[in-house]
Parts: structure tokens; sequence; C-alpha cells
């Protein structure tokens, strides 16, 4: 009871003070803007639950209590920690172990297991990270890119996530009032296996693992990661503020804002959400007044009733910004500012606007006062899903030191609540995802390969070892793990996917248009962004995301040109012998090792929403950015010039991920859709029929009486 008050006390008085003080909820999402919560019987009902969660605890502590004795039984282990190190690279990895640059993984290769773990098909994050969680291939997932296309339009969406319209609107003069929330709907499926532990009396503490957002409801606590998003519902919408009239240029990410100088002084604004609560929509500004002081090299900006000291080249803490879009409702951000310039010219970056975790206008933890408790202890923090903002780089808006410094002030965010939990978990899972290692390997990778093209334009000489530093750290984040397990506890450390060089792009939706698969409107020789001169009537074939391709299929694209059944198959082995082995003539290079038709990868309920092709690139290739974002030209290949110079979004079987574990494993060639089973094993419990995948331990640490049993059912 002691320990249970102990960890939970800070909770509990967030709890009561959430109850007396709570103010009217805001929700955001991508692309709708945020409506807002007004009702007051919704406002009365959240009242009465919090006060009745505060006086029943003890009831439903002793209950946890009960049901926890009974978890542990079959249990092998008391603690599980699982790290996720999104992108490491298994050939780095052991050429640095075998350097002897990283001791900690090393030991537990040498004390437990070590191998390459095979990832997903199409291996890409959001696909990966959802095969993990649920032990599950794709197809009983749901979740197979970043992207996925509306059949209706030829649009693409966001794969993870869906945000829906308040159903009830009360219309008074020019507002839209709200009567109820808007539906936050998670397109992932299946079961993440920390919600079945949870139901069993295991409690799990789960941070930044990729497609968590919107938070699944379970027994445990969870903050979103990957894919959730900003303020302004995008997944990443920086800002770049400049004086200097030759910057101003479109851009292919952020928001750039002219600035004008009156002596020293520019009054300007920062860009925040659409104001739904209008009927004629608006984007709310806060206005930003800029006092520059070009010998001290430094600014004072005032916002939101706050004055804020920026020195040139230093990043601001969390700075917390309101948002009023009218009747009283406020609207809370957080952000940092980066003063790169004083003059002859100033320059500002300014991070996306995140969801301030304190008072978060959308949910982003379970349950949803665990972000609030993280930021009264910890301090203020990065709740985009998108966290390292490699666009601004790419884009110049950034440093090199910039981007860095900032990466890793997020990195020490997550450690921070990292070891918060393994400190105050005596029984039970934490897993924890870091970013770093895939943000960092994006942006860096040209400094492995003297043959990628973006070397030439971005070279520095502190980029040379910011790899293998990368890797060194996240030794030393593996050692300080280890020197936390107790009796009991295990470790796994794991990546969902490799790296290899992203040297040259190829542009699927140009090759479709020079092949006669893809039409563009009379007159027209090229397409701007998401396919908007695309004749569709006279269209077999398209590519929208990282790896997917689509039949354009009568009946079910809107405007389809082929006959569902023999025509699309016929079609579809076409185009596969087509494109499996495309050249690059001008590299006399194999781009395209081989081409995934869905109809042969594993089945499941969720099929039909995968891509009908599915496009293994060859290293140093992958899809190149215009078509990425629906543009067709004449153009099919193309050299990689920007920063983000590494990438996985390429036939599977040549970006594997690592898998270190503390106990031995039962074969050479684990999967990543193989750790949940093993860790239900783990902690004594049946590995449920949907899952795909199959456990790592083969028994041998299982209690013996358990052991036997488990040995009787496979005689």
């Amino acid at each position: 009871m002691k320990h249970f008050v102990k960890t939970h006390k800070f909770t509990i008085l967030v709890l009561l003070l959430l109850a007396l003080t709570l103010p009217l909820q805001a929700y955001v999402g991508p692309g709708a803007g945020f409506a807002f919560l007004s009702s007051f019987l919704i406002l009365l009902l959240t009242l009465f639950l919090a006060l009745f969660s505060f006086l029943s605890w003890p009831f439903r502590f002793l209950f946890r209590v009960i049901k926890g004795q009974r978890a542990y039984k079959k249990s092998s282990i008391n603690k599980l920690v699982i790290i996720g190190l999104d992108g490491m690279d298994p050939a780095l990895a052991e050429k640095y172990m075998s350097e002897g640059k990283l001791p900690n993984l090393k030991k537990i290769k040498n004390i437990g297991a070590y191998a390459r773990l095979q990832t997903t098909t199409p291996a890409i994050s959001p696909v990966a990270w959802s095969s993990f969680m649920t032990g599950s291939n794709p197809s009983k997932h749901n979740i197979f890119d970043f992207l996925s296309r509306d059949p209706k339009t030829y649009l693409p969406g966001l794969s993870s996530a869906r945000i829906g319209k308040p159903r009830k609107i009360l219309s008074i003069g020019k507002y839209n009032i709200p009567l109820s929330k808007p539906e936050v709907k998670g397109m992932r499926k299946s079961i993440p296996f920390w919600k079945i532990l949870g139901e069993k009396g295991v409690f799990c503490t789960i941070l930044r693992v990729p497609l968590t957002f919107p938070p699944e409801k379970f027994s445990g606590h969870l903050l979103s990661g990957m894919c959730a998003p900003d303020l302004k519902g995008s997944q990443g919408t920086f800002f770049f503020y400049t004086t200097d009239k030759e910057k101003i240029r479109k851009r292919e990410s952020g928001i750039i804002i002219p600035l004008n100088k009156n002596g020293n002084t520019i009054k300007t604004y920062i860009s925040g959400p659409e104001n739904t609560l209008l009927k004629k929509e608006e984007e709310i500004r806060l206005p930003l007044i800029i006092t520059v002081d070009k010998e001290k090299e430094e600014a004072l900006l005032e916002v939101s009733g706050q004055k804020i000291v920026m020195k040139k080249e230093t990043f601001s803490d969390w700075i917390k910004l309101t948002f009023r879009p009218g009747l009283g409702i406020k609207i809370k951000a957080i952000c940092r500012f980066y003063v790169s310039q004083t003059h002859p010219h100033f320059e500002m970056y300014c991070t996306p606007l995140n969801i301030d975790p304190e008072k978060p206008a959308l949910p982003i933890s379970n349950p949803f006062y665990y972000s609030v408790y993280l930021a009264k202890l910890l301090g203020s923090f990065i709740t985009l899903g998108e966290a390292n903002d490699t666009w601004a780089l790419n884009e110049g808006v950034l440093s090199e030191k910039a981007f860095l410094e900032m990466t890793y002030s997020n990195h020490k965010e997550w450690e921070n609540m990292l070891f918060n939990a393994i400190n105050k978990t005596k029984k039970g899972l934490i897993t924890c995802v870091f970013e770093t290692t895939d943000s960092i390997q994006h942006m860096f990778w040209r400094y492995l390969d003297k043959a990628n093209p973006s070397l030439e334009k971005n070279h520095t000489k502190m980029g040379v070892k910011v790899i293998e530093e990368l890797y060194q750290k996240m030794d030393e984040l593996v050692g300080r793990v280890l020197e936390k397990l107790e009796k009991k506890s295990d470790l796994m450390i794991m990546s969902d996917h490799g790296f290899k060089s992203f040297r040259r792009g190829i542009n699927i939706n140009s090759w479709f248009y020079l092949n006669g698969y893809l039409s563009l409107k009379e007159g027209k020789k090229d397409s701007d962004e998401w396919f908007k001169d695309v004749d569709w009537e006279r269209t077999k074939a398209y590519a929208l995301g990282l790896g997917g391709v689509y039949i354009n299929q009568k009946g079910r694209e809107a405007k389809g040109t082929v006959q569902a059944g023999e025509k699309t198959e016929a079609l579809k082995k076409e185009l596969i012998n087509k494109l499996t082995g495309l050249k690059d003539e001008e590299r006399d290079t194999v781009a395209i090792n081989k081409v995934f038709d869905r109809d042969e990868l594993p089945s499941g309920p969720y099929i039909n929403n995968c891509p009908d092709l599915i496009i293994g690139y060859n290293k140093g290739y992958r899809i190149s950015w215009d078509s990425v974002t629906g543009k067709v030209n004449g153009i099919v290949f193309e050299d990689n010039i920007k920063a983000w110079s590494g990438d996985h979004c390429i036939d599977p079987e040549v970006v594997p991920g690592i898998f270190f574990c503390t106990k031995k494993i039962n074969t050479t060639s684990p999967s990543i859709i193989d750790i949940a089973p093993t860790v239900l094993e783990l902690f004594g419990l049946q590995v449920p029929y949907h899952m795909d995948g199959r456990s790592l331990l083969d028994g041998q640490n299982l209690p013996s009486d358990q052991n036997k049993k488990e040995k009787g059912k496979k005689k």
C-alpha cells in the first residue's frame, strides 16, 4: 500500500485538481482543425467520474493486488524492459561491437542473445511497429504505410488515425458551437500485447511507441508516439522567420513568415490552428514582438504575456502559448525558438506547435492525466509524434549542429521518462521507443557513403563521426538500464528495421506515365501535387505512399478503368514483370529488387486495404520525393541531394532490424512479430490464436511445472 501511495500520490493530486479546475477541452486532428467540448452535462459527468475515481481507488487497488498476485503466479520474471531504437542497423551494430565501441550491447550478446530481426513488408516504421505490438502481420492490423488512399478522391490520408467532426452543433451568430466532441479514431486494428498483460493484472508503462495515437484505454500508462499531430493538425509544421527577401521562397515543408524591421523592432505573429468555432473558419494568430540587439547578438521575444531573451544560436526552453478562439475558450500549446542570425538579417526558427502535455488539447496519453503527471514531475516535453524536425534541416532552416542539439534534447526527455518508470515499477513491463537513431541516420547517412550525391552539397567536418557517436550514446543508455535491472528482470533491445543509403529517387508515377499506364489531361505534360492533372478515366495504375501501387479498378476507385478479377490480375502480373529488375540505365544498376503482390502476402481481414503491389527497392534507391506527393512528369530517376540521405523504405530483406535479449532465444532468425508472443510467455500467459508470431523462448524460461505442460502439448 505504501508503494502504491508513494508511486501514485501525485497522480491522485492531479486527478483532484483536474476535477476541480477542469477547463473546456479542445480537440485537434490532422486536417480537422479543432472543436470544443462545451456541454455542461459532459463537464459535470467528467467531474463526477474524477471524484468517483478518487474515492474508489482503495478498492480498485485491493482488487489490483489480488489480480496481480494471480498474474505473476506463472511468470518467470518480475520486470521486463524493452528499449526500441528505431532504425538501428545490424551491420553498423556488428561493426562497432567488433571494434569494441559498444561494450554493453556486446555484453548482452554474450550472456543472452543477439540476432538480425526480420522486419515487415513494407519496411516502414508504422507498419513494423504495429506488427511489433500486435504480434501479427499487416493484413491483421491494417497499417500498410504512413499514408492510405481514399478511392473516392485518389487523395492521401494519414493511415494511423481519422478525426471526425462533432455530430451535434449549436449555431449562434458567427459561431458553430459543438455540443459533442469529434470522433478521434485509431485505424490500427488487433490487440497490443500490453493490453493483454493489463487485463491479466500485469501493469505496463508504454512510452512513445509509434502508432499509439489516439491512446487506447487499458490497465496501464501510455504516452503516444509517432503519428501524434501538432496543434495545427499536421505531422509537424515548423516556422521560419526572416527579413531576408531572397530566402522567402516556396518550400516543401514549414511556414515561411517574412519580417519587416522598424528600427530594432519587428511585429509579427505565430500561426495557430484554424478556428473551427467560427462559421467562416480562419487561422488564429498570436501576436509576437521581436526586439533585436545586434551588438549583444540577442533578441527579446514578447508573446502570450511573456518576455523571453534569446541568445544567438541557443534554443529556448519550452515556451507556453495560449490561443483564444473566442467565447472565453483557451487552447494551450508549447514551442521552442532558435535565433540563427541577428544581422545583417534577422532569422529565427520556431518548432511546430506541440500539444501542451499539462493541458492537452487532444488525448495524448492513457489515462488522460498521465501526460499531466509527467509534465508536473519532469517538466514540459515534446508531444509531437515526429519529434525531431528533419525537414527543418532538409530546408536549411536549421544547421546540423542545431538539429543535433534539438534531437538530443528530445532524447533526454524520453530518457527521463524511461528511468522514472523503471524506478517506480517493481513488477511489470516498461517499453520506450527512441526515434533518435532513426532521425539522425536519415539525415547523416551520407557521411557513411562517399557515393551519395547529397554529400557534396551537405558536408561538414562535424558530420563525419555523428552516426558512430550516436551508436555509442545508445550503448551508454543500455548500460545505465542494465545497472537498474534487479533479480528476475530482463531487457530487450530491438529496432523495427535497418538503414541503407538513399542515393537516387524513382518516380513510379512518371514511369507509369511514360509507359502508358497513367494519363494526363489533354494538353498537360506534367501534373502538380496530388495528381492534380491526372486523367483518371484513361489511367490504369498509380503509386501512392512510400511503397504502394494501386490498380485503378472499376467498382473500387471512383473512376476505375480496370475490371476486377482476371483483368486486374493480368495487369498486376504485367507490372510485376516490367518493374522487377528495373534498371537505372544512367548508373547501370538494378533499382528494384522485387515487387510484392498483396495476394501472395500473409492473409488477414484487412488485406483488401493493402496496396495491390508493394515495391521492394534496391539499396541506394527509394521512391522519389515527387512521386510521394503525387507529382507526375517525364523524369523517372533523379539524384537525391537532400540532407535526408539514408532510408529503409526498400526491399525488406535488405534492411533487417536488430534484437538483443538478456535471455537466450531459440532461433537465429527472429521476426518482429515474434516479440509480442515472447513477452506474453515471459509473463506466463498463453499466446492468443490471432498472433502470427511465435515465442522465441520455446518454453525454456517458464516455471518448471508450466514448462512440463508446454512440452506435453508439443508432443
